[in-house]
């Protein structure tokens, strides 16, 4: 049974990563439940679902349409303090200007609620639900699998809510690398 959508991101998905921390992010990231895939999050929260339309998707695609693929890799592993153990996309810098970018096509959207500045990376696991040692062997598991590579061709928008298996992706942005 699927439950009503109450939130929505802009994530770039990235499948290779499921491999090399899938195992990892199903025990210590709660959003593996929810359904949301290994990501590096461009904008969220981004608008509740139900302002979500053809015209705002439209709007998506022409802010991220300028930006080509991103060829990256991922070799390391960092902190937020000890609340989060990630994985750092190199090169950054094209996510980060992705954020930007969509941001200033939806000001009211600040990244993270304006909470924190916004910093790419792909999240294994949450202090919130799992000790600092377990985070550590994580980090250590995932290490040894390090590095790897990835190619993102489109930003996805997703919707969902906090329970089982909700999030899906409503809308493929393409990074064309035109406008």
């Amino acid at each position: 049974m699927s439950s009503t959508p109450t939130e929505s991101a802009v994530l770039a998905l990235v499948p290779e990563a499921e491999a090399v921390v899938g195992t990892e992010r199903r025990e210590l990231d709660p959003t593996t439940a929810t359904g949301v895939p290994a990501h590096v999050t461009v904008l969220y929260p981004f608008l509740p679902p139900a302002e979500i339309d053809d015209a705002v998707v439209a709007r998506l695609r022409h802010a991220v349409a300028g930006a080509g693929a991103i060829d990256c890799s991922f070799a390391t592993t960092g902190w937020f303090g000890e609340d989060y153990l990630w994985l750092a996309p190199r090169p950054s810098a094209p996510f980060a200007d992705l954020t930007a970018c969509v941001w200033e096509a939806f000001p009211g959207c600040p990244p993270y609620r304006g909470e924190h500045e916004p910093h790419p990376h792909l999240t294994i696991g949450y202090g919130s639900v799992a000790s600092v040692a377990a985070l550590r062997a994580a980090e250590e598991r995932v290490a040894a699998r390090l590095p790897f590579a990835a190619r993102i061709e489109s930003l996805h928008l997703l919707v969902g809510s906090r329970e089982p298996d909700s999030w899906r992706v409503v809308a493929d942005l393409p990074l064309t690398g035109e406008r």
